[in-house]
Parts: structure tokens; C-alpha cells; sequence
């Protein structure tokens, strides 16, 4: 009696298919301190070919800004964290810009209807970063509360200004309030700065593209401590005329942040035969 010859060995996932690109798929282009300079002029130009869409969009940015101004009012304590953290995820809120400067990259004239809808095909990979992002929001909104109880006994009254708070009787808090601060901006920063515009370019998930994103900023930390830098020191002065700043600074912005990402993030190897 033979035994029967052993049936040959098949990887498992042989009849699988490509694999999708992972964080490691991707190379990280090297960058110099000037690259944001440079992200920005395009970015300038970029609005300059489409003005009417940037714009639009810079209002809506301005009109959010009148809106938590209003809000400051009436509740100082949530509407500064979330203020401070509308400012970084700006990237999330500008993926109508990322996609007209996809097109104008590809020689097209954007349009502002289909600009609107460029989160349509990734749906189900902007809802679970958008998740990720309002988790975030409210952990930092909920330590914002916690340094103020620790900071004043009950709610301090403001008079609905911000030179109410920033005295040097309020020097613990102010220290306090932007350490907290400071660690979820880096975190946000860090999982944002050029994952939107990764999603809307690439076939990959929320979760491979804020890993990319952190990524690219532990690989470059200067260059992107510029980037963010220069977007907190813009966004500060567009603040000051009463957020009319924004109708021009944020648009300009959106554009320079996909310019940003496709010069720091090249396109995944082939993973076909992986």
C-alpha cells in the first residue's frame, strides 16, 4: 500500500489577491525647513485659479469662527478647548479644498458642487476618523473643565473677554491649561497634518493614514514643528480682524496642506506580489 503524495503547500491568502498598502508601504520624501514656505505659495496660487471656491469655504470657516465667539459667551470653559481644537482639525474640514487642488494638479477646473461631495467615496474611512477626532475633543474638553475646577473655585466670571482670564493672578492656570492643551494639539496635529488629504488620494483606511500622518511627524519633527508653527502663527493674525482673517487664510491654508502632503508622502510600493 502508497501513501498518498502530501498535497502541495498553498499560502493561504495566495487566492486573496493584492493586499491593501500598509504604513510601511509608503515612503517619506525628505524635507527641508523651506518646504513650508514653499507649501504656502502654492497654496497662494492654488486659491489664486479658484477663487470663488476658496472663498466659499472661507466663510464657512469665518461664520464658524462668529459662532464660537458667540458661544464664548455663554460657556468660556468649552468653547476655548474646542476653539483650540477647531483651529487643528481644519484639515478634516477642508477636504473640499484638498480636492480641488487635486484637480488643478491633474490640469481640471474644480468645481465648488463636486468639492462638496469629495468625502462621498470615503464615507465609511472619514467616519471613523472623524470619530477619532471628536473622542479626542471631548477627553480635551472634559481635562479643560477639570484645570479650571482645579484652577478657581466655581466658574470664574470673564465678562465674556479673554483679558479677564489672561492675568498673572491666573498664572497656574494659564501654565496648566496650555500643558493640557498642548499635549492633545500634538496629538491631533500629529494624526491629522496630512491624513485627510491621504484619504481623499489613496486606497487606504483612517487608521493607515493617521499612522502615516504621526509618522511623517516623528521622521520630520522640525520641519512639520515649522509647518505647524506657521499654520498657528497664520490662523492667530487671521483671528485678530474680527475672523475676517479667514476668508482668505483658510482657503490658502487648505490648498498649501495638500501640497504639503504630496510632497511629504509618496505613492505606496506595489503590493501585489507582497
Amino acid at each position: 500500500m502508497h501513501d498518498d503524495p502530501p498535497a502541495p503547500l498553498v499560502p493561504a491568502d495566495a487566492s486573496a489577491g493584492p493586499r491593501a498598502p500598509g504604513v510601511l508601504d509608503y515612503t517619506l520624501a525628505p524635507l527641508s525647513w523651506r518646504d513650508p514656505l514653499r507649501w504656502l505659495a502654492l497654496g497662494w496660487r492654488d486659491f489664486l485659479r479658484c477663487p470663488g471656491l476658496g472663498l466659499f469655504y472661507g466663510f464657512a470657516f469665518a461664520a464658524m469662527g462668529w459662532c464660537l465667539l458667540f458661544a464664548f459667551r455663554h460657556a468660556p470653559a468649552w468653547t476655548l478647548a474646542l476653539s483650540a481644537g477647531f483651529l487643528l482639525v481644519g484639515p478634516f474640514m477642508c477636504m473640499g479644498l484638498y480636492q480641488a487642488s487635486q484637480r488643478l494638479e491633474r490640469g481640471e477646473q474644480p468645481a465648488l458642487a463636486d468639492s462638496l461631495l469629495a468625502w462621498e467615496d470615503k464615507l465609511g474611512a472619514m467616519a471613523i476618523f472623524g470619530g477619532v477626532l471628536l473622542i479626542l475633543e471631548m477627553v480635551w474638553a472634559r481635562a479643560s473643565l477639570v484645570v479650571f475646577a482645579i484652577s478657581f473655585d466655581g466658574m470664574p466670571d470673564f465678562g465674556g473677554s479673554l483679558a479677564g482670564l489672561l492675568t498673572l493672578e491666573n498664572l497656574g492656570f494659564i501654565v496648566a491649561y496650555l500643558a493640557v492643551g498642548g499635549v492633545f494639539a500634538g496629538l491631533i496635529f500629529g494624526i491629522s497634518v496630512v491624513s485627510i488629504p491621504m484619504l481623499l488620494d489613496q486606497p487606504v483606511d483612517a487608521i493607515t493614514a493617521a499612522l502615516t500622518s504621526l509618522r511623517l511627524v516623528l521622521s520630520r519633527p522640525l520641519v512639520m514643528l515649522c509647518w505647524g508653527a506657521l499654520i498657528t502663527l497664520i490662523v492667530a493674525l487671521a483671528l485678530l480682524p474680527g475672523f475676517a482673517g479667514l476668508l482668505v487664510a483658510g482657503p490658502v491654508l487648505g490648498h498649501a496642506s495638500w501640497h504639503a502632503y504630496r510632497a511629504a508622502v509618496r505613492p505606496a510600493r506595489d503590493t501585489s506580489s507582497a
